[in-house]
C-alpha cells in the first residue's frame, strides 16, 4: 500500500470515506468501487469537477456505483471498521496512482492520481473501471481536463486541490469583462481621471 504520508488530505479522506462506505454497506473489504463512490461524493471534490468538465453525468454515475455496491453480498450484524481489509485490486490501484503522481512529477498522491488510476488500462478489469468506461471516461480525457484545471502547477503540498483555479475563483478576467462590455472604459477619460485626482 502507498505511504499515507505521501497522500494529500483529500486522498486520505477519500480512502477513509471508502472504508466507512464499506461499513455502511456491510462489506468486509474496501474495494475500488468504495473508493470511487467516496471520490464521487466528496464535497467540493476535484473528481466531480473533472468528470463534469469531461461531460459525464456525475449523479448518474454515482447512482450506478451505488447500485453496484448494493448488489454485493453483505455481512449481517455490525461490521467493525477495524476488521475491514483492503482488497488486492485497491492496493494495486494505489500503487498505480503513485506511479501517475511520479509521471506528473508530483510529490504527493492526490485525488486526480486516484482518478487516473481508475481510468487507466489496468482498471478495466474492475467494475469501477467498467462503469467509468461506460460513462465515457478515459485517462486521456481526464488528463486533458486536469491540465486545463491545474495548468502547470504540481502537487507539492498535502492540500493542493484548493489552489487549482484559485485565480478564477477569487479574481476577475478583465479581458472577458471588457469583451462583454461590463468594464468601465478608462481610455479616453483623461479629464474625469484628473478631476478625481484633484478631489483626492
Amino acid at each position: 500500500m502507498t505511504d499515507m504520508n505521501k497522500m494529500t488530505q483529500r486522498a486520505q479522506m477519500a480512502l477513509q470515506a471508502g472504508r466507512e462506505i464499506a461499513v455502511r454497506f456491510g462489506h468486509q473489504q474496501v474495494d475500488v468501487e468504495h473508493l470511487l463512490y467516496a471520490l464521487l461524493t466528496q464535497e467540493e471534490g476535484l473528481v466531480p469537477q473533472i468528470l463534469t468538465r469531461a461531460g459525464v453525468a456525475v449523479a448518474d454515475l454515482r447512482a450506478r456505483v451505488e447500485q453496484e455496491l448494493a448488489s454485493r453480498p453483505h455481512v449481517g450484524g455490525d461490521t467493525e471498521a477495524g476488521k475491514i481489509y483492503v482488497t488486492q485490486a485497491l492496493n494495486e490501484l494505489l500503487v498505480r496512482a503513485a506511479d501517475h503522481a511520479r509521471r506528473l512529477k508530483d510529490e504527493y498522491v492526490s485525488v486526480e492520481h486516484l482518478l487516473l488510476a481508475l481510468t487507466d488500462g489496468a482498471a478495466a478489469k474492475t467494475p469501477a473501471g467498467r462503469l467509468l468506461a461506460g460513462a465515457g471516461v478515459d485517462a486521456k480525457g481526464v488528463l486533458a481536463v486536469l491540465k486545463e484545471l491545474r495548468g502547470n502547477q504540481r502537487v507539492t503540498t498535502d492540500n493542493p486541490e484548493g489552489q487549482y483555479e484559485a485565480l478564477k475563483k477569487y479574481g476577475s478576467d478583465l479581458v472577458e469583462l471588457a469583451r462583454a462590455g461590463k468594464l468601465d472604459p478608462v481610455i479616453g477619460r483623461d479629464e474625469e481621471i484628473r478631476h478625481v485626482i484633484r478631489i483626492l
